[in-house]
Parts: structure tokens; sequence; C-alpha cells
């Protein structure tokens, strides 16, 4: 494939990785809008549900992503993507047949299955498709996924469950992920890349991370930011339920214009803020992660522990913006820290970290919180549970102001 025709096909490649990727957070979010319902109808406590929601889809998430990126670096990246749209699908499509908390556990570890080989080999084709200069950007509008997804999921499932019931929800979302599957079989494709030589990726890989603290460091500053971030989007539908007495619609609406405004707004900044200030100095690739979390902590706070909806809808869109602006930033510079042919290996290496705490540990720390603090709170035990999370984002500000020190020694360039 020539120069020219990589540039043209790069937009329609990144178009339906984006599209995957929003069904990847469309599937997720929609639990948490259906929180109050499914938490009513299988009878489960808060500490239940946050199992489901975290832990129950980062063990094999997380775990399996590496073994699915050593197969994608080594076989089809385009493939893996499609094979594994089509698994996470399914499994969400059987959460609306799931009639005990046992059922639905079991259905919320397929999907993570299913996602564990989307987004690292999904990384790997968008550095493959586009230029170091123009990385960032890129992979910052695949990051869209996020906001779109969690917005998607939280205005469909909500008046999905409104007109019909939260098991129609799962089973509309899953369908239409498979609908999606055979068109990305068909149209995304793998560029030529080098063989790696000697030894696989996976045993070449992980001694080239394991020896630069910036991977570490990456990796600690965003699994900080993902436990908070995660656990606040399982369990901020509720918060809203139970402290500011909205109803499913309002709740959806409320939270959709926000994951819309101010996700999208945050990631695509995010990249290209990194791409005109990462070209003069690697270290802003850190640097902005680490300020806007510094922003994030506060007003995630102030805006939680609001009385007034009309003061709390700026208050959380401020963080909401922010606290995924670290997306396209650090995901390029993971990107940059091995050769080529090792990426998709690199960047599992990187979600396993990230996904085992942001996932596994963020919405079941939360759950058990409000469990923790009922007798002290009674039904405003899961608004200071949530409060209680946000202090990781500072957490996660001072490691990536130290991972900035590192970065321009181990950065990899082309």
């Amino acid at each position: 494939m020539s120069a020219d025709e990589v540039k043209s096909r790069g937009g329609l490649v990144l178009a339906l990785l984006l599209a995957a990727y929003i069904f990847n957070f469309l599937d997720r979010q929609i639990l948490g809008i259906l929180a109050g319902p499914i938490i009513k109808d299988l009878h489960l406590s808060d500490a239940e549900f946050g199992a489901i929601g975290g832990l129950a889809f980062a063990l094999l998430y997380s775990v399996l992503g590496v073994p699915l990126a050593l197969l994608a670096d080594r076989t089809s990246r385009s493939r893996v993507v499609a094979g594994s749209l089509a698994v996470w699908s399914a499994f969400t499509a059987l959460c609306g047949t799931a009639a005990s908390f046992g059922q639905m556990f079991i259905y919320r570890l397929g999907v993570g299955v299913g996602e564990a080989g989307g987004v690292a080999p999904s990384y790997a084709l968008i550095a493959d498709y586009y230029p170091p200069q123009r990385r960032a950007r890129a992979l910052a509008i695949f990051s869209l996924g996020i906001p779109l997804g969690l917005a998607g999921g939280t205005l469909i499932g909500a008046y999905l469950a409104a007109w019909v019931n939260w098991r129609v929800a799962f089973m509309t979302m899953g369908v239409a992920g498979l609908v999606l599957a055979p068109l990305m079989l068909l149209v995304v494709r793998d560029l030529p890349r080098p063989s790696p030589a000697g030894a696989t990726p996976l045993r070449r890989t992980f001694p080239m991370i394991a020896r630069k603290p910036t991977f570490w460091l990456l990796a600690a500053a965003a699994s900080c930011s993902s436990l908070a971030g995660y656990g606040l989007a399982l369990w901020t539908p509720s918060v809203l339920e139970r402290s500011f007495g909205f109803g499913l619609i309002e709740r959806g609406q409320f939270l959709a214009s926000i994951f819309l405004i101010g996700g999208t707004a945050g990631v695509f900044a995010g990249g290209w803020l990194a791409d005109r200030l990462g070209q003069s100095d690697r270290r802003w690739y850190a640097w902005l992660p680490a300020i806007a979390w510094l922003i994030t902590a506060p007003t995630f706070a102030l805006g939680l522990l609001s009385t007034d909806p009309w003061a709390a809808w700026p208050l959380l869109l401020i963080p909401n913006a922010l606290n995924i602006l670290w997306l396209g930033p650090v995901t390029t510079a993971v990107q940059h820290l091995v050769p080529q042919p090792l990426r998709s290996t690199a960047s599992a290496s990187f979600l396993l970290i990230n996904n085992l705490i942001g996932l596994g540990v963020g919405p079941t720390l939360i759950g058990a919180l409000s469990v923790a603090f009922t007798e002290q709170f009674g039904i405003e035990s899961l608004r200071y549970a949530a409060v209680s999370v946000v202090g990781f984002y500072l957490l996660a500000a001072v490691l990536m102001l130290f991972a900035a020190r590192r970065l321009r020694a181990d950065w990899v360039d082309e």
C-alpha cells in the first residue's frame, strides 16, 4: 500500500476503530445508569454491584489483554479487534438474561474477555497508520470513544429501560455490536510491519519496558486516575438517584450531557495540545495530564458534595473534561517506549496494570465504602464513598510529574 493510500485509508480505519471503541464503553456504562433497577431486580447490595461493575469485568479483561495483544502482534491486529468486538457484544446481550448475582458476574466476565482484545491492537493499528507528528491527535480521536460511549450508554440505556426494561437495553446494545463486527473484519486491514527478530514480542517487550522507570510511573499514574474515574463513572448515576432525587431519564440526560460535552472536549484537547507542545519538549506528554488531574480532584469533590443540581452540573463538567485528557498524551508516550513491532504488547502491558487497579479496584472500592459508611451517613453513604476516591487524582498528578523527568531519556524515536 502506497503512502497516499495509507493516508487516505487511515481516516476510514480510525472511524471504524472509534465505532468499536464507542461500543466498548456503551457496554460498560449501561451497567452504571441501570444500577437502580438491576440492584432492585436482582436483590444486590452495593458491594455486590460494585464487584459486578469492577472486579468481574477487570479480572479477565486485564489478564487476557497481554496474550491477545501478543497474538495481534504475531498475526493480525485487525482480526483480533473484530473477533473481540463480536465476543464482548454477545456477552453484553446475555447480561440481559441474568437472573442472579452469579449469572451477571459470569456474563460480565465474558464481556471483559471480549474487550481484552480490543484496545491495545487498536492503539497499534492507529500508530501504524499515522505519523508521529499526528499520532497523539489520532489516538485522542480514537479515545473519543470513551466520552461518546459513556454518553450514549447513559442516555440510550436510560430511555430503553424507561420505555421497556433494563434487560432489553443490554440485548439491544449487544446485537448492535454484533452487526458491526463483520464490517470491521472486511474493511480494517493491517499494514506491513517488520517481523520481530529473535525472541517473541512478549519476551522482548517486558524486559525492555521493565528497565524504563517512565513506563512504571506512567502506568501507576494512569492507574490511580482510572481507579477514581472508573469508579465514579459506574456510581455517579446512583449518587444522582439517591442524593439528588433524579429519576432514570433525568440522570441519563444530566450525565450524558456532561460526558458528551466535557469528555469530548477533554480528550481532543489532550491530543491536540500534546502534538503541538510535545514536539518541542517530550515532557509535555506527562505535564499535561498532571496539570489536568490537579484541577480534577477538587472540582469533582465540590460537584459531588453540592446540594444544588444547577451548581453540580458545571462543577462535574470540568473534571469530566480533565480526568481523561491524559488518554492521547499518555498512550502516545507508551507507544514510543518500544520499537514499532512491539507496540501492541507494550500497550497491553500498560493496560494490564491500568485496568487491574483502575477497573478492578475503583468500582469495587466505592461499593464497599458505601456499605461501610451506611451506619454513619445513611442514604448519603454512597455520596461520601464517591468523594473519598477523588484523592487518587492528586496521587496520579504527583506520579506523572516524576514520569516527566525521565520521559525524554526513555523515548524511542522512529
